[in-house]
């Protein structure tokens, strides 16, 4: 049987790291392509390539050889502190866009046939995301369309984008959108990083029993580990519908509570101090009812079991830090 040939756009990243991972466990011949190498482990793909994925010649060139699935996972992201301050818009749109436009021309000018791309949660309306204890997140209710961020409406561009060279091109899309993915190996300081390694790293650094949390933690999210956020993209890759489809958690938790459940893990004692901050939307947790029904699973690993994984790893990285 032929080995199958994935090209990982992103591959330098936290879940495109984990995907390489992923697929070489499972008989992929892998080429990952990123600005940079992965900063945690080294890389696992079979031939890694460090370059601008906004260079349209370095996509044409990295799709050839035989490529049989694309993943684009590259965009210009992070997490609140990045996305929602506004200093960052003109380049999270031109970077992420240009990036998808240059990939999907690529595949087209090569004959590659089949791809994943990694929409997000930010695209889901902000009207419906006021009330941090019942926020709708359905895939139907994406229109009329309301994002609240920039990053979010690039996201949604970009889903009609590679649908729409499905449509005209023969290009099979298979479109997920991630709800907070998170786990070891990701950024957890810096400014770019998401609520739990935040968290995480917060209450390891805590020398005097106190951590800030941005707004009044009431605010909800639902957090996805990485392992079903993979397990996730696998299903929907080999099966026959394109999405766009949630791949997230249903355990919705207000960022109070994701701070105290963080404190519990580390077994300090540890008191919230709440302070403005970038917010985002009031509520957001992924309805998982058309996963189910499409590819017959969800996410189901309880988000303390991610969380304890998570803070044992962001932990180990305060103490060398602070060992240097």
């Amino acid at each position: 049987m032929e080995t199958k040939r994935a090209l990982v756009c992103g591959a330098g990243g936290f879940i495109g790291s984990h995907l390489v991972r992923r697929l070489k466990k499972e008989g992929y011949w892998v080429r990952g392509v990123d600005l940079k190498h992965s900063e945690f482990s080294q890389t696992a793909a079979d031939e890694f390539i460090v370059g601008d994925l906004t260079d349209a010649g370095l996509c044409k060139l990295v799709m050839q050889g035989g490529i049989d699935i694309v993943y684009q996972l590259a965009a210009d992201m992070g997490g609140a502190g990045y996305i929602f301050t506004g200093d960052n818009d003109a380049n999270v749109m031109h970077n992420s866009a240009t990036i998808n436009l240059n990939i999907l021309h690529a595949m087209q000018v090569n004959g590659v046939k089949k791809v994943f791309y990694s929409s997000s949660a930010c695209i889901y309306p902000e009207y419906n995301q006021m009330d941090p204890d019942n926020p709708k997140c359905s895939e139907a209710s994406a229109y009329p369309a309301g994002p609240d961020s920039e990053y979010g409406w690039e996201k949604l561009f970009s889903e009609r984008l590679f649908l729409a060279f499905q449509r005209n091109f023969g290009i099979k899309a298979h479109v997920a959108r991630f709800h907070n993915i998170f786990g070891p190996e990701g950024t957890w300081t810096g400014g770019r990083e998401k609520s739990p390694a935040a968290m995480c790293r917060k209450v390891a650094e805590s020398q005097d029993g106190t951590i800030e949390v941005w707004g009044d933690g009431i605010q909800t999210r639902s957090f996805l580990y990485i392992d079903e956020c993979l397990e996730g993209v696998q299903r929907l890759v080999n099966s026959d519908f394109s999405g766009p489809v949630n791949i997230g958690s249903d355990e919705m938790i207000s960022i109070n509570n994701l701070a105290k459940m963080v404190a519990e893990i580390s077994g300090k004692p540890i008191a919230i101090k709440n302070i403005p901050g970038p917010l985002g939307v009031r509520g957001r947790n992924s309805d998982n009812n058309l996963i189910k029904e499409k590819l017959n699973w969800a996410p189901s690993i309880p988000l303390k079991v991610g969380i304890t994984k998570t803070y044992e790893w962001v932990s180990e990285q305060v103490a060398k830090q602070k060992a240097k």
